[in-house]
């Protein structure tokens, strides 16, 4: 346990540097934060301050419930949760293992996803886990750490803002990635779900921990940063620039829930002659010039506004836009041969390799 761990709580004051650092970390995925932090922080004004603990704050038998929203980020924006998903993903559990959950944690540490498990674990009067299981996000299910270690995602609880619920048991990931995919896009693109649920024993191996606290660190660093954003990020977590631009052409579109698409960023200042390529999944998975990646999965590729520092969305990119893109090195476990199997640049049909971006620009 560290001494940022010691006593943390999220309530309004540091709510917002959580969702900025949200933004930052996510990789241009996981969803706008702002339904999310809306919602937490009703539930914070309502019920008060939500308590973060370690993981080994937990005994081994302790359940925990990874959760979060499921499908298309652009989907998100209008189709939002009704605020008792939450609730029904928790007493869907509680009825199949037959305990109490004790902790509520984010399953990945970006976007909306790391902010609306905040509010389901307020109104449950659960506290939130320092740590998730991807360090960022990534789009797909199977893209989880668990998933590295052969656990199962199994029971899956999926539930829509109608609160009709369907649990999953799976042969495999992969097939509950194909199936929990198929609904989610029967339910309208996007819905919130419980994965990978386990003991806090369990977790103790495949949890990234400390995500949530280097968040709000992130966050907070950001709003003292003043005029000089990229330096204040950079005293929270390394970061590579890539490149300064402005945006002058975005193709996105939404199916079978993912958003996909590309955005080409003309090279300003220093970078004035230089045109990058973005190319995502939800996430962004790898920058080009002339053809040649400059960074890509699994280290995480964020655009900032060049003004505030805040993280940018895959689906908020927008003509016009004057960024920095910028990558920070991937949680160590994803660069592993099993991680690059199931989240390198190859895993998402890239004919090249995975190298690091310290070693690339270094």
């Amino acid at each position: 346990m560290t001494a940022v761990e010691v006593g943390t709580r999220i309530d309004l004051d540091n709510l917002p540097a959580l969702s900025l650092g949200c933004t930052v970390f996510a990789g241009g995925g996981g969803g706008d934060p702002r339904i999310g932090e809306l919602m937490a922080m009703e539930a914070i004004h309502r019920l008060g301050p939500v308590e973060v603990l370690p993981l080994e704050a937990l005994d081994d038998d302790d359940l925990i419930m990874p959760c979060g929203m499921i499908g298309a980020p652009t989907v998100m924006v209008e189709k939002i949760p009704n605020g008792a998903e939450g609730r029904v993903i928790r007493e869907t559990y509680e009825g199949r293992f037959g305990r109490h959950v004790a902790a509520v944690m984010p399953f990945e540490m970006g976007g909306i996803n790391g902010v609306l498990p905040v509010a389901w674990a307020a109104y449950a009067g659960l506290p939130l886990l320092d740590a998730d299981f991807m360090g960022r996000a990534f789009p797909e299910l199977q893209m989880l750490t668990p998933h590295l270690y052969g656990m199962s995602g199994s029971p899956a609880v999926i539930t829509d803002e109608r609160l009709q619920t369907i649990v999953f048991n799976t042969r495999d990931n992969i097939w509950l990635e194909r199936l929990v995919r198929n609904c989610v896009a029967t339910l309208g693109g996007s819905a919130c779900g419980g994965l990978y649920p386990m003991t806090a024993g369990a977790a103790r191996r495949p949890a990234i921990t400390g995500t949530v606290t280097r968040a709000i660190r992130m966050g907070e660093a950001i709003r003292r940063g003043g005029e000089d954003p990229l330096s204040a990020i950079g005293q929270v977590a390394p970061l590579t620039r890539l490149g300064q631009g402005k945006v002058v052409d975005i193709e996105r579109r939404t199916s079978g829930g993912f958003v996909r698409g590309s955005a080409l960023v003309e090279g300003l200042a220093a970078d004035k002659g230089r045109l990058f390529r973005l190319e995502f999944q939800n996430e962004n998975l790898v920058v080009l010039e002339d053809g040649e990646p400059l960074a890509t999965v699994p280290d995480i590729i964020t655009l900032l506004d060049l003004h505030t520092g805040h993280g940018i969305v895959t689906e908020g990119i927008r003509y016009g836009q004057r960024i920095e893109i910028v990558a920070f090195p991937s949680p160590e476990v994803w660069t592993s041969p099993e991680g690059l199997s199931a989240v390198g640049p190859r895993a998402f049909g890239y004919d090249f390799d995975y190298v690091a971006v310290g070693v690339r620009h270094g």
